[in-house]
């Protein structure tokens, strides 16, 4: 593998920005074909274990106006009160029993970032776990962050914000707007201890694609061995690619600014239908194919049929050894509705995108669409994974 200098080296190296061919994404009703520019190594995959962290704590909310937790129904808000008062040296006679409105027993949770340090800021998520009707105006107090393994990352406190409301009136009507119970402190959160990673550890890099394909790895592996050298990357399964590196972090960072702004052109997904029963939309990608076959669903009526035609070549060309007779097939697609026996005509090509323009015209539903597909499906003519969410 040959050795990174700095960036001007790099600008150099032939094709760094080099466009691949089309990329068809999905097509929406119509299946609208739309090719798209090879895409950057950042925005497909990441580098195993620069990850973030979850943190999570348990506080109080205080200074809340009226509507904090009941706590004849809430004892361990009041508990938590009394303990935290301890901490801070105010011991109350033991059997006191205290009628709070004005604080809130909540959960506190944020996300550490990879690279964290010490010193640095987090927002945080405020949210109340008893029966606290609002969290507006209140204040956070001092809340220990932990990750999964019990070690306290960072520092929560602060004055929280909640962009619900909750009013009620005193012949029992209530408005609500929003989800008063949730609130948040942008920055309420002080990093304590830098996030763990194992990043600058080994020789070896690992890149990790956000969707698996077998094509996607091979073609990116490919990539980076043809621009950084043979033997850079390897692709062990269609998840990872693995790299080698240089031996130090401040090394393999600058490898890694180089590696994730190479563009590679991913692997096409596979046929698939998607189908959303409560919106009626219906995506269908780009290798979606239907064979011969005949649906009858209510008053509609699908007929799918395929022909074939020889393609002989003309008698000017004949003496031309390289001209061909060649079969090509011829495809139709006739949508029929009971009653008014309209019909349907497509040329020869048809696909599933045909089917469900004709079918739309004829006014079925989202019902009917879905029905039709999903018989399509199991009668084996539908040439695709069909998904309904």
């Amino acid at each position: 593998m040959r050795n990174l200098q700095n960036n001007a080296d790099l600008a150099r190296w032939p094709g760094l920005m080099t466009r691949g061919r089309t990329l068809l994404f999905c097509m929406l009703l119509v299946g609208i074909n739309q090719p798209v520019a090879a895409e950057r190594i950042k925005d497909i995959a990441s580098v195993e274990g620069v990850r973030t962290n979850q943190l999570i704590g348990y506080g109080l909310v205080v200074g809340l106006d009226g509507t904090g937790d009941q706590t004849t129904q809430a004892p361990f808000t009041t508990q938590s009160l009394l303990n935290a008062l301890k901490q801070l040296g105010v011991t109350l006679p033991a059997g006191t029993s205290l009628q709070l409105k004005n604080i809130a027993a909540v959960a506190v949770h944020s996300e550490l970032p990879p690279f964290a340090k010490p010193g640095q800021t987090l927002d945080v998520t405020v949210s109340s776990i008893a029966n606290a009707k609002s969290l507006r105006g209140g204040t956070l107090l001092m809340t220990q962050l932990k990750g999964v393994n019990g070690q306290v990352f960072a520092i929560a406190q602060g004055s929280v914000v909640s962009g619900g409301l909750s009013e009620s009136g005193s012949d029992g009507s209530s408005v609500t707007i929003g989800v008063p119970s949730v609130a948040y402190v942008p920055n309420g959160a002080t990093v304590e201890v830098a996030a763990p990673s194992s990043f600058g550890n080994d020789n070896f890099l690992t890149l990790n694609l956000h969707r698996p394909d077998f094509t996607t790895a091979t073609r990116l592996s490919q990539t980076l061995n043809a621009m950084l050298g043979q033997g850079t990357a390897q692709a062990i399964d269609p998840m990872s690619v693995r790299l080698v590196a240089p031996p130090s972090a401040a090394a393999q960072t600058s490898f890694l600014s180089v590696v994730e702004n190479i563009e590679v052109e991913p692997g096409e997904a596979s046929a698939k239908v998607i189908v959303n029963s409560r919106t009626g939309t219906v995506v269908i990608s780009k290798f979606v194919r239907v064979m011969t076959a005949a649906v009858s669903h209510r008053s509609l009526v699908v007929r799918i049929t395929e022909d074939f035609d020889v393609s002989q070549p003309e008698a000017a060309y004949q003496v031309n050894p390289q001209g061909q007779t060649v079969v090509t097939p011829e495809s139709e697609v006739d949508i029929e509705e009971g009653g008014a026996g309209e019909m349907f005509l497509f040329q020869p090509g048809v696909d599933l995108n045909d089917i469900i323009a004709a079918i739309n015209q004829v006014g079925a539903t989202p019902a009917d669409i879905y029905a039709i597909l999903a018989a399509l499906r199991a009668a084996g003519a539908l040439r695709a994974e069909l998904i309904i969410i």
